[in-house]
């Protein structure tokens, strides 16, 4: 960030209206992207205005909160507004946030955290002040709720990577299938319904080939309302995925990354609907580090795993995880296919580190967020 925090002002209803910029920040999940989730609310004399970020190319949460305040016949000049993310201060698909407030008359801005952008990175806060608008900063733990909603855009801007959060349904004794394979429903369907609002808010949902051939997901949203569908990825390296399968079907759009882009079965997946991205790297396989980067490059904030015991192993030894979500349902299994095959190992020592974030209950299942080390630097380094 090249902007400086100015100095939070003791205003005693700061917190609680920033607490509320943020629910209105939350529902443009499953919305904005690639956009980042921005909530604000215009508090004026006597008067409040809401707003939240639209779909990409459409008005951004200032805009839809001054348009909610005049279509209200409320003027916005001398008001004071709360913004979940600085304004943006650049010409994209709309006009620069920045200059609406201050086109607006508004006469104080409070941020809860700058936008990683380097296309704004401090701009907007600093146009805001030439304009002689007073900027403060919010609260840091209202600031670390702002950055925890966009964490995926923070991550793209800052390490042109998404954050990549791996899902996992398991037993009390962590296998995820039976010995044959048979792995539907471990969990109960209050578990089902809230791995699909995780679903909601990515930009993506990646599965292996093997998931795909073994039971034909469709990886799309259903158990929750939904306005877009998150792009479906499959890593199938000897491009295996039959025409047929059910999460090429509509709505929304699928990618295949293979090492064979070319061949007999090419044109068939494509007239399926399927997009085609050819990455091999060393000894013939797929590249999975130019994988996330090629997904950072289509403008995926978050990518959503669910896959197999084998894909899961390979995304952990690659370092490209950064959070579990893991539902643990009230069951014993015994023998069975386990979260990742890893291992095995020969000191304890060697086992993969991670940080409890949370463990809520969910039903009658356990869902447990934890951190893996690449989450646990990029968050821990994230300044307050």
């Amino acid at each position: 960030m090249t902007h400086e925090r100015g100095p939070r002002q003791d205003r005693p209803n700061d917190d609680t209206s920033m607490a509320s910029a943020l629910a209105l920040a939350e529902r443009s999940i499953g919305l904005s992207d690639p956009n980042p989730r921005v909530g604000c609310l215009i508090v004026g004399d006597g008067w409040r205005a809401e707003g939240f970020t639209q779909e990409a190319g459409g008005a951004h949460a200032e805009v839809m909160a001054l348009r909610a305040a005049r279509a209200a016949g409320h003027d916005p000049r001398g008001s004071t507004v709360y913004v979940t993310l600085e304004p943006c201060a650049h010409h994209g698909r709309t006009p620069p946030c920045c200059d609406a407030l201050v086109d607006a008359g508004v006469a104080r801005v409070v941020a809860a955290v700058g936008d990683p952008n380097p296309l704004v990175a401090g701009q907007g806060l600093a146009r805001l002040r030439t304009a002689g608008i007073a900027v403060d900063m919010a609260a840091a733990p209202l600031a670390v709720q702002a950055r925890a909603i966009n964490i995926g855009f923070f991550s793209r801007m800052q390490r042109g990577r998404p954050w990549v959060r791996m899902k996992v349904a398991a037993s009390l004794d962590g296998r995820t299938a039976l010995p044959n394979g048979t792995s539907q429903w471990i969990t109960g369907q209050a578990a089902r319904a809230d791995g699909h609002a995780w679903r909601k808010r990515s930009g993506a949902v990646l599965t292996g080939i093997g998931t795909v051939l073994a039971d034909d997901p469709r990886l799309d949203v259903r158990m929750v309302e939904a306005l877009h569908q998150p792009l479906r990825v499959v890593v199938d390296s000897r491009l295996r995925t039959p025409p047929t399968a059910r999460l090429l079907a509509p709505p929304g759009e699928a990618l295949i990354y293979t090492t064979e882009d070319e061949g007999p079965g090419v044109e068939g997946l494509r007239a399926a609907g399927a997009a085609l991205c050819g990455l091999r790297g060393e000894a013939g396989k797929l590249d999975l580090v130019a994988m996330i980067a090629d997904l950072a490059a289509r403008g995926i904030n978050e990518l959503h795993v669910e896959a197999g015991h084998r894909l899961n192993a390979s995304l952990l030894r690659t370092g490209l995880v950064d959070e579990l979500l893991v539902y643990l349902a009230p069951k014993l299994i015994g023998l069975g296919r386990e979260m990742a095959a890893i291992g095995p190992l020969e000191r304890l020592s060697d086992a993969l580190p991670l940080r409890f974030e949370s463990v809520q209950r969910i039903g009658e299942d356990l869902r447990v967020n934890a951190l893996l080390p690449a989450g646990q630097a990029f968050v821990d380094t994230a300044p307050p």
